[in-house]
């Protein structure tokens, strides 16, 4: 009366740490931190300059008061500057991951997938055509056993 014992915990967190996707997800973390730094600096020290070409270089100050009065902490400010701040490094960053990973890996992986199927293609071929040899070869020899029997 043995019973099958189920995986433990440990070896469940083992697997999951094994799979594939979860090293990828990891190091595109990693990645993603770093490549944060980047982007920033491109928007601090590119972007706002030229948006603040028409009023101010931050775009932290660009913002619309909701009261009557809005200096210093007092009032309701709307901080419209900061959100076209962090919109502006979101489309810079899609941009970017997107022309120079996705996009360039994505042709990669059509390459392969094509020299895969042109692969296999040619080898059914080949197995097409040593399979028509084959059959030419036994009809011969039936048809050299069938006017060998006639001979006799």
């Amino acid at each position: 009366m043995s019973e099958k014992k189920e995986p433990g915990v440990w070896d469940g967190f083992k697997a999951f740490l094994m799979r594939g996707n979860v090293v990828d997800l990891a190091v595109a973390v990693v990645i993603g931190a770093a490549f944060t730094n980047i982007v920033n600096a491109v928007v601090k020290g590119i972007i706002n300059p030229l948006v603040g070409a028409i009023g101010t270089k931050n775009l932290d100050h660009y913002s619309s008061c909701l009261s009557s009065t809005c200096e210093g902490e007092q009032g309701i400010q709307i901080l419209w500057g900061t959100v076209l701040g962090a919109a502006l490094s979101f489309v810079i960053t899609a941009a970017v991951v997107y022309f120079l990973m996705v996009l360039p890996m994505a042709k990669y992986l059509a390459r392969v997938e094509a020299r895969r199927k042109a692969k296999e293609g040619a080898q059914e071929v080949i197995e097409v055509s040593e399979l028509e040899v084959l059959k030419e070869i036994r009809d011969a020899l039936v048809a050299q056993r069938g006017s060998g029997h006639n001979q006799q």
